[in-house]
């Protein structure tokens, strides 16, 4: 049942990935789709490689998710010019709001993260007051300021675990339990494969809907408010309603992935959403280019430095054999 279902939803993404080549206006289009294929190839390459080390496929899986989060502050920052320096506490909303859900109300798990997305636009309207009213580095500031106090209010929310943090369980969508070693006939693999599955998914998902909003009149009117607002307004553009849309927008595709990070780490505490962790969100951002949706590479590059500077598969260490010592 389980592999049947596998061949559905593989088929499914063929279907999918076939019909967008199809769909490709430009030879610039078609490069890019086929250099998305080729980097998605790769990681289920490198999944099935690694597919006994549970660390290397934490890391690919947390590597994937927050290239997502990314997607969503590339909207931010490289479409509408919206500064946001509190990534991360906008993924611990995401993390948090699954958290709470996941123990308290028997929702299933994908709507949970759904609802992770949801929660963190809405908190992202308490900053759009002052974000509209200010530019530049006082907007960024203020993105500071959120960043800090979202810890503390963390921190002292006893309800919320305070600075021990809460724990979740292991993510479902049906039957399926995501905690269960996989088995699939004489193939036998981490758990994690089933996380990189999804995260791949909602990867295509946010890759897809980000390039669609770029390529859309929605896409050329961010443009214009991120060159000249003042040219912009002349035209009659509502600025305000633009940067909002991108803000909100932006903020619900790292909310989503900040639910399905805590899914896969299955514990979630205020360190884990710091300032420092918003400041890897915006080097990625940098690394891989404002404006440009292929930040994979970049988020790679950057989260293997910080988490395993040896590599994916690291050299082993050299082992000399000989007679013991007297």
């Amino acid at each position: 049942m389980r592999s049947r279902a596998v061949a559905v939803l593989f088929t499914a993404l063929v279907a999918a990935y076939a019909w967008l080549l199809l769909r490709a206006e430009s030879q610039g289009a078609i490069a890019a789709l086929i250099l998305v294929g080729i980097a998605f190839a790769a990681v289920v390459v490198i999944a099935l490689a690694l597919r006994d080390d549970d660390f290397a496929l934490l890391l690919l899986t947390r590597v994937l998710i927050v290239i997502v989060a990314c997607l969503g502050l590339n909207v931010q920052f490289g479409y509408a010019g919206v500064v946001n320096f509190a990534g991360a506490s906008f993924f611990g909303v995401g993390g948090y709001t699954a958290a709470v859900l996941a123990s308290s109300a028997r929702l299933p798990h994908l709507l949970v993260l759904l609802a992770g997305g949801v929660t963190a636009a809405l908190a992202g309207t308490v900053l759009l007051l002052p974000i509209l009213r200010t530019r530049g580095h006082y907007a960024a500031l203020i993105t500071i300021g959120f960043a800090l106090l979202f810890r503390t209010f963390l921190e002292v929310n006893d309800a919320l675990g305070g600075p021990q943090g809460l724990k979740l369980g292991e993510m479902r969508i049906g039957p399926l339990r995501f905690n269960d070693p996989i088995s699939v006939g004489p193939f036998e693999g981490s758990f994690y494969l089933r996380y990189i599955a999804v995260a791949l998914v909602l990867l295509a998902l946010a890759f897809a809907v980000v390039q669609r909003l770029d390529r859309s009149w929605v896409g050329v009117a961010l443009d214009a408010v991120r060159l000249d607002e003042i040219a912009a307004a002349s035209f009659g553009m509502d600025i305000a309603r633009w940067k909002i849309a991108a803000f909100t927008v932006g903020n619900f595709i790292i909310g989503v992935a900040g639910a399905l990070s805590a899914f896969l780490i299955g514990f979630i505490a205020p360190n884990n959403y710091s300032f420092a962790e918003s400041l890897i969100f915006v080097s990625i951002l940098l690394l891989g280019g404002i404006g440009s949706p292929f930040l994979m590479f970049a988020g790679l590059v950057v989260l293997t430095l910080l988490f395993r500077p040896g590599g994916l598969v690291p050299r082993p260490l050299r082992r000399l054999v000989g007679p013991p010592l007297s």
